[in-house]
Order: C-alpha cells, then sequence, then structure tokens
C-alpha cells in the first residue's frame, strides 16, 4: 500500500473536503434509510471490491478514507496498489466491518474509485502511443468542478504530467487576454513583471503570434489547434528559444501525429472530461450478528 500519496498542492484536506461533500450529498438528512430500517446497526460484514474489466487502478486510498469517514474502525485492506493495471475480475480491495458503514459509503466509495480508474486508464492509452517520442503528456484545467485535485492526482497515476492546478500558479496568456491588451509582447513584459519567478506560457494559432511570443520572451509557447503543417513549421521557428507545448483537437488517433513533430508537450482535455469510468464493483461475502 502506498502510505503517503501526493493528491495535490491543496494538500490533504481538499481529498476530505470532497469525500465530506459526497458523503452529505448522498445522506441528506436521514441517512441511508433502507440499511437503517432492515439491517441491525450492530451487524457487521465482510465486502470486497472487484474490478470488472482491464484498466488502471487509481483511488483506492480515497475509497478507504471514504469508508473511514462514516466509521474509523473499518479494516480497508488493499490488495492493489494506485498505478496497478489489473485484469478484469480482479480482487482489489476487502473491507470488514460495520454493515451501515460499508453500505452507506458504498456508492461514494466507488463514484470516486471508478472515475478516477477510469482517466488512469485513459491516460495511459495516451502514454502508450506516444512513448517513443520523448514527449510529456500533460492535463488542463477541464476538471469537474471540486473534483481537480482528485482528477490530477488520477492522471498522475495514468502516466501523465500536471499542468498547472489553477489560475493562481503559472501565467498562460490567452486569445482573450491578447484581445483586450491587443499586444502578446505587452501581455508578456506585465506578466514579468507582476510576478518575475513564475513561468509565462502564451497561447499562439499563427507562425506570427508564435514569432510575436518568442520576441517577448515567453517560457512556454501554446499551439493551439494546429494542423501537423503548421505545427511542423512552429516547431522549426522556436527551436530551444522556448518550450513547446501542442493542445486543441488531440486525440488517441492523431496524438503520435502530434508528437513526431518535435514539440516538447502535448496537453489533453479529453483525458479528464471524457474518461469513461471503470467498472468496479462491492460485494458483500459475510454476514456476521446477522438480525
Amino acid at each position: 500500500m502506498q502510505s503517503h500519496l501526493s493528491f495535490c498542492q491543496a494538500s490533504e484536506k481538499e481529498v476530505e473536503r470532497a469525500i465530506k461533500q459526497a458523503i452529505e450529498e448522498d445522506f441528506g438528512a436521514a441517512g441511508d434509510i433502507t440499511s437503517r430500517a432492515i439491517i441491525d446497526s450492530s451487524t457487521t460484514i465482510k465486502a470486497e471490491i472487484l474490478v470488472k474489466i482491464p484498466g488502471i487502478i487509481a483511488g483506492l486510498i480515497i475509497a478507504e478514507k471514504t469508508f473511514k469517514f462514516l466509521d474509523p474502525d473499518i479494516v480497508f485492506v488493499h490488495l492493489a496498489n494506485d498505478g496497478d493495471f489489473v485484469e478484469e475480475n480482479t480482487k482489489i480491495a476487502e473491507i470488514t466491518g460495520n454493515a451501515h458503514a460499508i453500505l452507506g459509503g458504498e456508492r461514494t466509495a466507488l463514484n470516486f474509485l471508478q472515475h478516477l480508474s477510469g482517466i488512469a486508464t485513459e491516460v495511459s492509452k495516451y502514454v502508450e502511443k506516444i512513448k517513443h517520442y520523448g514527449v510529456e503528456l500533460l492535463d488542463t484545467r477541464k476538471t469537474t468542478p471540486g473534483l481537480r485535485c482528485l482528477e490530477k492526482y488520477a492522471t498522475r497515476v495514468g502516466g501523465a504530467v500536471n499542468h498547472r492546478f489553477g489560475l493562481y500558479d503559472q501565467f498562460l496568456i490567452k486569445d482573450n487576454h491578447i484581445k483586450i491588451i491587443g499586444d502578446i509582447g505587452e501581455a508578456v513584459r506585465r506578466a514579468k513583471a507582476y510576478c518575475p519567478n513564475a513561468k509565462v506560457e502564451v497561447e499562439a494559432e499563427t507562425l506570427d503570434e508564435v514569432a510575436a511570443a518568442l520576441n517577448a520572451g515567453a517560457d512556454i509557447i501554446l499551439l493551439d489547434n494546429m494542423d501537423i503543417g503548421l505545427l511542423k513549421k512552429s516547431v522549426e521557428l522556436i527551436g530551444n528559444k522556448a518550450i513547446k507545448e501542442a493542445s486543441g483537437g488531440i486525440s488517441l488517433y492523431n496524438i503520435a501525429a502530434v508528437a513526431a513533430t518535435g514539440v516538447d508537450r502535448i496537453s489533453v482535455g479529453a483525458i479528464t472530461q471524457s474518461a469513461k469510468p471503470l467498472d468496479i464493483s462491492l460485494e458483500v461475502v459475510e454476514t456476521r450478528n446477522k438480525m
């Protein structure tokens, strides 16, 4: 088991907040009325978490924290680690404890585990496509509100590198910023004056914009929605003067061709926006103190 997982820059408080909010959403004011009505509160059970289809596991510790949020005495045994690839019908955890707590946390824990494992699995497919090109795969800010640190954790588990976590930790001068200020050079100058130690990235859609970003001293140039021909020309123009990042319209079908242009990194929103949850279930295998 990985004992100390770095979820995000905002610390584990963000993880705890996400779990608390999800449990409160599911329980409402009355709690799990089904379990309360038909199962004695002293009943204990043993359950297993099973992965139904092949994939990369991410979020096991989130599942554990979810159950222990409801009952700290729950015993959660990890039979796999985040980052492991598992085949179909693999048992990845055993849970023993109070039936109300396990059944009450079941859906929330699985929601986290399925979603994060789905992201990690999708990321791994993209990473596989570009592994021979020496190019980094980056995530984006296209995340589920309230779950960014967890989703960005899942992308790392799958083999990606985190882009900025928010608006606060790196400059990214985009087309709308440029439309307002009217000049890429002035935008970069103001950014560097505002925070000299922060990286400045500039979005460019044309060769002229690439040249302007270069002349302004941008650290990273985001080559946005460019076709392969334009990407190659932009890469040649930039050389080693700035980090070259491709983004926009990139999928599993074309990412290898994009990587082959010579960019340094590729950012893809689909790895968090469009990842399909991994099929994972919880099955009760033993009941004790049954009433």
